[in-house]
């Protein structure tokens, strides 16, 4: 999926990598230590391990539970050479029967984020 912003990548890089902005927009609670992200939402716990970070460019992450080690939920951060906005890619991976819903979940969490952010 792919979202337009008017804030610069340095700005969404720091929204999804700081505790103090994680639970602004995506998450109820969120402790980090090292590359072990511990997500909370209403009361329960997920862990993912970000296994690639290029600042203001580029994170993905891992659910620790997931049984396949090629799915990764991603998100990538590009300019627009033409419009000079920030363009937020997700890469997520979901069930067939789970498509709509997780979509529908990250363009909820998506408006958020840019209700913070400011667009």
């Amino acid at each position: 999926m792919e979202f337009i912003f008017k804030a610069s990548p340095a700005m969404l890089y720091q929204f999804v990598t700081t505790p103090s902005c994680l639970i602004r927009w995506f998450c109820d609670q969120v402790d980090i230590t090292g590359s072990s992200y511990n997500f909370s939402w209403d009361g329960a716990d997920e862990n993912a391990t970000l296994i690639e970070d290029e600042a203001d460019s580029r994170l993905r992450f891992q659910w620790d539970e997931n049984e396949n080690d090629e799915e990764y939920f991603e998100f990538r951060f590009s300019k627009s050479p033409i419009t000079n906005e920030t363009i937020l890619e997700i890469t997520d991976f979901a069930d067939e029967d789970e498509m709509e819903d997780q979509k529908a979940l990250w363009e909820e969490q998506v408006h958020q984020l840019k209700v913070e952010i400011g667009g």
